[in-house]
């Protein structure tokens, strides 16, 4: 399916199994050949899962999170701005970060499910499901693994835990590495000099249908 065109919102969203746990609005700023980029800049309207008590599952122990009542609550994105690069193919994503004065401070690379890009009337998204397990990326493209320690807590819960094949989800940021250590496509310095569209302003709210049932291929 293709993606809205450059500028047009959507709607970025995480899945464990059936359920909504994150999601926040982007604007398409890249849909061709090369893979799709989405901008999500700080402050545009997301939700996150919490528990009732208000903690999220890095907060506690994942045996005490499987065990807890939890929610779907708006909020607005407070993390930096981020553009999000999905390859053709593939089951991860690379981010780009900057600091305030525009600095490009390196790369990052999120395993996941491969995207499933959807319309429904008036609202478009792309679904996934984080795989936890990372891989940070400096300018120099010196690299190294992320959030090890809650991948290998949360796989020791297989009938809680979305992730199934642990050698699928290491072997995908093992292919990803030597793209890294090589300097090719998307670490050769391509988007580095990304900068939004200044008309681009924030969404007030997120679209009717956002939190409409998860998409598969």
């Amino acid at each position: 399916m293709s993606t809205p065109p450059a500028g047009a919102t959507v709607v970025h969203r995480f899945f464990a199994r059936d359920t909504l746990v994150f999601a926040r609005t982007a604007r398409v700023v890249v849909n061709d050949a090369r893979g799709r980029c989405l901008w999500v800049p700080n402050g545009v309207p997301a939700a996150i899962r919490l528990a009732h008590d208000g903690r999220g599952i890095r907060d506690m122990p994942f045996a005490e999170w499987v065990k807890q009542p939890t929610r779907l609550t708006e909020r607005r994105w407070w993390g930096p701005d981020i553009l999000m690069y999905f390859p053709p193919s593939g089951s991860h994503s690379v981010w780009l970060f900057w600091d305030a004065r525009g600095a490009f401070t390196g790369w990052y690379v999120n395993l996941e499910t491969p995207p499933v890009w959807w319309t429904d009337a008036d609202v478009s998204g792309v679904d996934t499901t984080d795989h936890d397990l990372d891989i940070v990326v400096y300018p120099d493209r010196a690299w190294e693994w992320k959030d090890e320690d809650e991948f290998t807590e949360r796989l020791a819960f297989p009938e809680h835990y979305w992730v199934d094949d642990e050698a699928a989800v290491r072997l995908e940021g093992e292919r990803v590495v030597s793209l890294i250590e090589r300097g090719a496509f998307p670490f050769d310095g391509t988007f580095c000099d990304f900068r939004p569209d200044p008309s681009w302003d924030l969404p007030p709210c997120f679209p009717d249908g956002w939190d409409a049932p998860r998409r598969y291929p």
